[in-house]
């Protein structure tokens, strides 16, 4: 089976997405030092240049025929400086075509409205280049700013889950939304014609 590079999503007004490199070790590591209280028990993101590593090799741009992990840091336009974070994990293919996606914004651009643009290049090439059906994140129920931002971009919410990932030492429980492609759809033609009519 031929293979091919893990799709790249597009680029949005203030930002773009694209693949972790290995030589983003310093700047990214950088950005989650400055940002460990913001990030505090909500996620776990790496801090050494070996933990950074192995990120690359598991989310990485790879030269794989269909990735079950596909992750894309989200990059200012203006000065290249890291927003945020994305990721693909556990894709499944076959009846399914579904994954988790997983995300962590920086503090530097905080409260900027760059991650919900980021989010909607993640979505474009999740139900786009990557070919998914369903996209399903999982949120801590005290985490106010991810679930107002899952929550603006139309996720729908599923189910709560009792200690469903051990974060920082804890077995945490969590917050289900999904969002399906036609969803998705839906949502970006409604935008699209709000902005036709108040461009006319």
């Amino acid at each position: 089976m031929p293979t091919r590079p893990a799709p790249s999503p597009p680029v949005g007004e203030r930002v773009y997405l694209r693949a972790p490199r290995r030589s983003d070790a310093a700047l990214f590591l950088a950005a989650t030092h400055d940002s460990r209280r913001l990030h505090a028990s909500w996620v776990a993101a790496p801090q050494t240049p070996e933990a950074f590593g192995a990120y690359v090799a598991r989310f990485g741009r790879r030269r794989a025929a269909s990735p079950s992990h596909v992750g894309w840091l989200a990059v200012h336009r203006g000065d290249e400086s890291l927003v945020g974070v994305f990721n693909l994990s556990e894709i499944v293919r076959g009846a399914f075509q579904s994954a988790y996606l997983g995300y962590y914004g920086f503090r530097a651009h905080a409260g900027r409205g760059l991650m919900k643009e980021s989010l909607g290049l993640a979505l474009d090439a999740a139900y786009g280049a990557v070919g998914l059906h369903r996209v399903e994140v999982n949120v801590q129920p005290t985490n106010v700013r991810s679930i107002g931002l899952v929550e603006a971009m139309g996720f729908t919410e599923e189910g709560f889950s009792r200690r469903y990932l051990r974060i920082a030492g804890r077995w945490r429980d969590h917050r289900r939304f999904a969002m399906l492609a036609e969803d998705w759809d839906a949502l970006r033609s409604r935008g699209a014609k709000r902005r036709s009519r108040s461009a006319s």
